[in-house]
């Protein structure tokens, strides 16, 4: 079970599933006989890895997330993940969650839901239930959503369509993302240089503030490192 926040706001009427909370629900009132644990990023390394071990080894039989189990979790017999406020996610984010069942022999099933009556977001949660193409929901995010959205990075500056039609662009978009890969993979001390900030964040959020900087570079036609044959 995946939600988007880790405790409930102070007035709680956002409708926002928050993790401790609907755990507890789930613990209390839902599943009462079964084990529920829950896991989120504000967690001790050592308290996340004995969460998930315990759940990997079947010692766990509901585990209540938020995003932090998007990459490098492999438990083959997860089975159901059902995503609340799921128009709270972008899609390469709810592609990656998906991507977190369905990895053993048993059929496995992603549940999207969402309480919003809004068009374009129902269309964008759509698109997950027509593709299993990574790249492809990354497109159609970036094109439903805007480049500030896509990036989850709005706040630090991207401009929408001032410096290229970047919903139009695929080719930028892969581009940027394979140099982004490729800086951090060959630069090993990149991340010591990137100051405490850029420490502090997770590994793909990282790469998607690299991925902006490639996009703006080559949309202001200046030359950046990136491209270079360093």
């Amino acid at each position: 079970m995946v939600c988007p926040e880790i405790t409930e706001s102070e007035d709680g009427d956002d409708g926002r599933k928050a993790v401790m909370q609907y755990a507890e629900t789930l613990r209390a009132e839902v599943f009462p006989d079964l084990r529920v644990a829950f896991v989120h990023g504000k967690l001790k390394a050592k308290e996340k890895e004995a969460v998930m071990s315990a759940f990997a080894g079947g010692e766990t039989d509901i585990l209540v997330s938020t995003t932090v189990i998007e990459v490098g979790v492999d438990v083959p017999n997860g089975t159901v993940m059902v995503v609340e406020n799921a128009e709270r996610f972008g899609l390469s984010q709810l592609h990656q969650l998906r991507g977190r069942v369905g990895r053993g022999v048993h059929k496995s099933y992603c549940i999207l839901i969402s309480d919003s009556k809004n068009e374009d977001t129902r269309q964008r949660l759509r698109v997950m239930t027509q593709t299993a193409d990574g790249f492809k929901i990354a497109e159609e995010d970036l094109r439903l959503r805007g480049p500030g959205d896509f990036f989850g990075l709005r706040q630090h500056g991207l401009p929408g369509l001032r410096v290229a039609d970047l919903g139009c662009d695929a080719a930028l978009l892969k581009e940027a993302q394979t140099a982004a890969d490729a800086l951090l993979a060959q630069d090993v001390d990149l991340v010591r240089r990137g100051g405490p900030g850029f420490r502090a964040v997770s590994p793909e959020r990282r790469r998607a503030e690299l991925r902006r900087l490639v996009i703006l570079s080559k949309a202001q036609g200046k030359i950046c490192p990136i491209f270079s044959s360093c």
